[in-house]
């Protein structure tokens, strides 16, 4: 079973009253991808990368957005 990991995307995405849909189009990923990782599954690298940049931060601004590892 994978571990799932607590991180503030939904929190953020929410904040800046984009929606999963809006989200996933401006990272190139899908929907279900967003949901996924909002859950707590991971995701590889390059996903973090597009969504952080998607979302208009920072790529120094990773742990804010996915915590940790």
């Amino acid at each position: 079973m994978k571990v799932r990991s607590k991180n503030n995307l939904r929190k953020i995405r929410e904040n800046m009253l984009l929606s999963k849909s809006e989200l996933a189009r401006k990272a190139g990923v899908s929907p279900v991808t967003i949901d996924r990782i909002e859950k707590g599954y991971p995701c590889r690298m390059d996903t973090k990368r597009k969504i952080i940049q998607a979302l208009g931060l920072k790529l120094s601004d990773k742990d804010k957005v996915f915590g940790s590892d």
